[in-house]
């Protein structure tokens, strides 16, 4: 393989992977919002937002990563590091709370291969 080919299939699998992060995220954060009380403590409502949040960045930071069109890079660029911010905002959130810790690693995972596919975009 060439440099250049090497190049790109680094480029495709860091994508892949920051798309199977944000999905595994999204999925963690809809299951731990959908297990507190929304008439609950302010706390766990903030939390429950945030979750919610947080699903949904990443649901469509998976869904900007899967499209197959010509993308402007700043425009992705900017999604994946609002994704990282809101992801590294909700693990500390969940750091707080009693049984989050499989959510708060989701959610690290997707903030690192969010910051891994930054990398790649150069």
């Amino acid at each position: 393989m060439t440099a250049s080919q090497q190049e790109l299939v680094r480029f495709l699998e860091d994508r892949f992977a920051c798309a199977q992060a944000c999905t595994e995220c999204a999925r963690a954060c809809a299951l731990r919002a959908s297990l507190l009380d929304p008439d609950g403590t302010q706390n766990q409502e903030l939390v429950r937002r945030k979750g919610i949040m947080c699903a949904e960045v990443c649901d469509a930071t998976c869904r900007v990563l899967s499209e197959q069109q010509d993308q402007d890079e700043a425009g992705v660029r900017m999604q994946l590091e609002w994704c990282r911010a809101v992801c590294l905002e909700c693990a500390h959130l969940y750091d707080q709370q009693p049984d989050a810790e499989a959510a708060a690693t989701a959610c690290r995972d997707c903030a690192r291969a969010c910051t891994d596919f930054i990398a790649s975009l150069g």
